[in-house]
């Protein structure tokens, strides 16, 4: 399990084309991604699992706790994003309620735009 960061402090100020507007970068992909948005209520859970296929859950709203095959959790918040490779083992869980986009592709290398919290 990698952690990421993506808010307004890890990003760029655009100016490109008379823009103002900071830009976190995140992912870029050569094959498919499913991209998707999960919204944990209070208590809520994504059950321990096995990655089908590399993900990257950026944390939108809200805040959690993750972690991968050890036991221990790692609070995770807005800003936040986690990467887990192919086959390994995760569950994601909030008291309180969070947002999260969810990103899934064979083609995932998060180290390639963001940096590690």
């Amino acid at each position: 399990m990698e952690i990421y960061r993506f808010d307004k402090d890890s990003g760029v100020p655009v100016s490109k084309f008379n823009s103002n507007f900071t830009m976190a970068r995140i992912m870029q992909t050569n094959k498919s991604a499913h991209i998707g948005c999960m919204y944990l209520e209070e208590r809520g859970i994504i059950g321990y699992h096995q990655a089908v296929i590399p993900q990257l859950l950026l944390i939108m709203n809200g805040e959690g706790y993750v972690r991968g095959q050890q036991e221990n959790y790692v609070k995770v918040q807005s800003g936040d994003a986690v990467f887990w490779n192919k086959g390994e083992w995760h569950e994601t869980k909030t008291d309180n309620g969070l947002t999260a986009i969810v990103i899934e592709s064979e083609a995932l290398n998060p180290s390639s735009f963001m940096s590690r919290n």
